[in-house]
């Protein structure tokens, strides 16, 4: 019984802060009164399509950008661990460069 009791109260909370929230809006469609590129008015709708050449090179940002969440905490221990620390990040750092060999051997960074 107590279940219902804390839904019926997150229902009631949930509608009445959505009720608020349209009662104080400056305009009924938000999408026109947020500032977008500094002014500038939205030339094509928010949920467009990209070309598909961008997947890749997003792929291999992506994989640099983990890289990156790795060498933080090597670079907290690796004056504690030695140099068996420092060949394993360049190990690492070789697989990522083959990682990029690749990519760039099969186009990934090619624009037209």
């Amino acid at each position: 019984m107590s279940v219902f009791i804390v839904v019926g109260v997150c229902i009631v909370a949930i509608g009445g802060l959505y009720l608020l929230g349209r009662a104080i809006s400056v305009s009924p469609d938000i999408v026109e009164v947020l500032p977008f590129q500094s002014g500038w008015k939205p030339r094509e709708h928010a949920l467009s399509r990209f070309h598909a050449r961008w997947y890749p090179m997003t792929l291999v940002f992506l994989a640099f950008d983990v890289e990156m969440l790795f060498m933080y905490p090597w670079a907290v221990v690796v004056a504690r661990i030695g140099a068996a620390a420092a060949i394993e990040m360049f190990v690492f750092l070789g697989v990522l460069v083959a990682g990029i060999v690749w990519a760039w051997r099969e186009g990934a960074f090619r624009w037209v």
